[in-house]
């Protein structure tokens, strides 16, 4: 019976499969720098055969935490707040949002759009995948539009994907970390000739930061 309250508190947003949570510098796309605390949740059905954190695919593997623990750690460190995965909107985040947002924090939400938004978002960072692409309603909310760049084909799909934001979405472009020395040449030409793109690396890799 308690495994079956928690599953429907989770299924609530009361709850979340919490993997990770860690205050450090953004180091991708358009707030890079910048300080922030990361919230991971777990949970992610989407399979990206190059996901740095296969970890957090399993909910299962991460234990339920209510929100406000969540909430109460996270306003100690920062003003920022990110909300990253695994794939965050596999779940109801409108709860936990407005929680942080009552204590006045700025909440992002890094996301590949294959689940319907919930939530309340200070600012969205779009990185579709091919396998699972968007839900089409979060096209015109999206303020950063952020797709990562494994081989040739991926560059029309960023063209395909950023077709559909607003023209004030930021645009960025970013090596897939294993084949970084081969892509990032090609990233480089490629926004040298079309410059509504920019370049996002992960910077907290070569920093040796989380």
């Amino acid at each position: 019976m308690q495994n079956e309250n928690i599953e429907k508190l989770v299924h609530k947003g009361v709850m979340l499969p919490l993997m990770e949570e860690f205050y450090t510098i953004q180091g991708e796309g358009y707030h890079t720098g910048t300080a922030a605390y990361f919230i991971r949740i777990g949970g992610c059905d989407v399979g990206c055969h190059w996901c740095d954190v296969k970890e957090s695919w399993d909910p299962e593997k991460h234990p339920p935490t209510q929100i406000g623990s969540i909430i109460e750690n996270a306003k100690k460190y920062s003003n920022t707040i990110v909300i990253t995965g695994g794939e965050p909107l596999t779940w109801d985040m409108s709860l936990l949002t407005e929680g942080l947002k009552a204590n006045g924090l700025n909440i992002h939400i890094e996301t590949s759009g294959a689940y319907d938004m919930t939530g309340v978002w200070d600012w969205i960072c779009l990185s579709p995948k091919k396998i699972k692409l968007p839900k089409p309603g979060i096209y015109p909310r999206v303020d950063e539009l952020k797709v990562i760049i494994y081989n040739k084909s991926d560059f029309k799909f960023a063209e395909e994907q950023a077709a559909q934001v607003s023209e004030d979405c930021e645009l960025f472009l970013q090596p897939e970390w294993s084949v970084r020395e081969k892509m990032t040449p090609q990233i480089v030409e490629y926004v040298m000739k079309y410059p509504k793109w920019r370049i996002s690396l992960q910077t907290h890799k070569y920093l040796n930061i989380p």
